[in-house]
């Protein structure tokens, strides 16, 4: 396990006080929300019991009304509309909205999602043309075509308008769509930013319903898959993501949509779902389609209403899922060796011409946790032609570090925290220079430490059932709202042993405190630490019940453990 520093937030004791006494919690509790920025009583109950009253207009979005006017037209002309979606859980949850919403309302509608493989990210010049040439007059883009330039003006001249909600980084010059529905747009006045492409596509519906009245599907019943994909596409879960993913959550653990019913069955989730639950069961299986075979699998699934077969296309995901986990790991293993154990770079750009482009992705992420840096990871075609994906480490910019190397990438496109590019081959070597030269640039002589953020500092007589259903309240936790994390100091440790798949079980005490059982999740053994049962620790942990013959009892999930140092 890499050595992590701690990071704790400074607590302003007289904003602790006032909301530990307005709002009866505990001082602990009211240290997590200061450091989540939330110091005022009525933001703190905003943030406890978030509710729908708080969405904003959806009309501050930029080109809104000439979006809605324009739908509302070729659905009274029964036009034939395409909702054209990238084929992540965010892309493919948010054309199942489009459809279910406009589908429902009597709209001609057809959808498009390209193939990962043979067609790559975003529009495309053949699909618009067979479009059309199926008789689509109006197109609405989903997570993709903010840099679409060359191919919406070939939509223009095919008389086929196109309408984009996205929520990826604006270049200057915005491209000639009849709309372009994007938070990020300079001259936006909507007060949130960080919609993922689902959240938007509900925005739509939102606009729509003032405009037009109801539909016959309630909007709120569309809220699963806004939820899916804010945790699936790992946008901060502040303002309206919090309420979309509370709510959409509930719809979610009930199974009210049969496919992610059968999708549960599938995975084997049989209790209420949380954050956890999307991002490591559901939503890998959705997106299993799009990296293996094709994306449609994940839309018939999201819109069926027919049992059965939302169980076949589960199922079928299922297996999808295991061959991705496989194809994974060999590519991981493949990474880790060119890799090696050398010096690690301060950016890791690699490429193969075997890699499967639908797992470099995954491949980057885990890299880039692994060794703390940013990582780029490229499959290279038969025609030397490779695509990529990127992921980054908290406080570098990705797209800002690919727009100072975009010309030698044929095309790229994302956000600061992930990123997709395609390149040539034989510009592989430039390539990886400069965005190391940028990576280093921005890191300095030496590479970025890795931080652990501490919400408080507690003695385990603090630890109590109250303070864990407290904490608990302050979900969704996810991406800007991640789970409290809390610190105690100098314990000793009781018993110690591993079990299972090299999961390290703790029995600690705090000077007079009980005994509190402790989990470290692949942690291996003490001396795989460095540590011994012998001397104190510091422990900073994630309280959570943990239920046994029917009784609650709080375990300490941990997050890092290190030697307590003596003064």
């Amino acid at each position: 396990m890499v050595k992590k520093r701690w990071v704790f937030g400074e607590v302003n004791r007289e904003q602790q006080a006032a909301l530990a006494r307005s709002l009866s919690i505990s001082p602990v509790t009211a240290s997590v929300l200061l450091a989540r920025g939330v110091g005022t009583v009525e933001q703190a109950r905003a943030w406890l019991s978030p509710h729908h009253t708080a969405l904003h207009d959806p009309f501050l979005l930029p080109d809104m009304e000439k979006a809605i006017e324009r739908l509302h037209r070729a659905v009274a002309a029964r036009e034939r509309i395409c909702f054209y979606g990238d084929y992540d859980v965010d892309g493919i949850a948010a054309t199942s909205l489009y459809l279910s919403f406009f589908g429902n309302l009597g709209a001609d509608t057809t959808v498009y999602i390209p193939d990962r493989v043979r067609e790559g990210y975003g529009l495309h010049e053949r699909a618009l043309r067979e479009l059309s040439q199926g008789g689509v007059t109006l197109l609405v883009t989903s997570d993709c075509g903010t840099t679409s330039h060359r191919e919406i003006e070939v939509a223009n001249g095919l008389a086929l308008d196109v309408i984009v909600t996205d929520h990826h980084q604006v270049e200057p010059r915005l491209p000639p769509a009849l709309a372009v529905v994007n938070p990020h747009r300079a001259d936006s006045g909507y007060p949130f930013h960080d919609l993922c492409s689902a959240g938007l596509a509900y925005k739509v519906a939102q606009a729509y319903e003032d405009c037009y009245g109801r539909g016959a599907v309630a909007r709120e019943s569309l809220l699963d898959l806004v939820a899916l994909a804010t945790v699936a596409d790992v946008v901060p879960l502040h303002d309206e993501n919090r309420w979309f993913v509370r709510e959409g959550l509930a719809l979610i653990s009930r199974g009210a949509r049969c496919g992610i019913r059968a999708l549960k069955q599938a995975a084997g989730v049989d209790r209420d779902c949380t954050t956890g639950t999307v991002a490591f069961r559901l939503a890998p299986r959705i997106n299993a389609a799009g990296r293996l075979t094709h994306a449609g699998a994940g839309v018939r699934l999201l819109t069926t209403e027919s049992d059965r077969e939302a169980r076949d296309l589960a199922e079928r995901l299922e297996q999808l899922n295991r061959e991705r986990q496989r194809i994974e790991e060999d590519v991981l293993a493949d990474a880790l060796a060119v890799v090696g154990s050398s010096e690690v770079p301060a950016a890791l750009v690699l490429a193969a011409r075997h890699w499967h482009l639908g797992v470099v992705g995954i491949v980057a992420a885990r890299l880039a946790d692994r060794y703390h840096r940013p990582a780029v990871v490229i499959a290279v075609d038969q025609n030397g032609l490779g695509k990529g994906s990127a992921r980054s480490v908290p406080g570098f910019d990705l797209h800002q570090a690919l727009t100072r190397c975009r010309d030698v990438l044929e095309r790229f496109g994302g956000h600061p925290a992930a990123a997709g590019l395609t390149i040539r081959e034989s510009r592989l070597p430039e390539f990886r220079d400069r965005f190391a030269a940028v990576v280093a640039e921005w890191s300095g002589d030496q590479p970025p430490v890795p931080t652990l953020r501490v919400d408080a500092e507690v003695s385990l007589k603090e630890v109590d059932q109250q303070l864990v259903r407290e904490l608990d309240g302050l979900h969704p936790f996810g991406a800007g709202n991640p789970e409290p994390t809390l610190a105690v100091r100098n314990l000793a440790i009781v018993a110690n042993r591993v079990v299972g798949d090299r999961h390290l079980k703790l029995t600690v005490r705090h000077g007079n405190s009980p005994p509190f059982d402790s989990i470290g999740f692949g942690m291996g053994s003490l001396a795989d630490l460095g540590l011994s049962a012998e001397r104190a620790v510091d422990l900073a942990f994630v309280p959570e019940f943990n239920r046994w013959n029917g009784l609650d009892r709080i375990q300490l999930r941990i997050r890092d453990l290190q030697a307590t140092q003596r003064v």
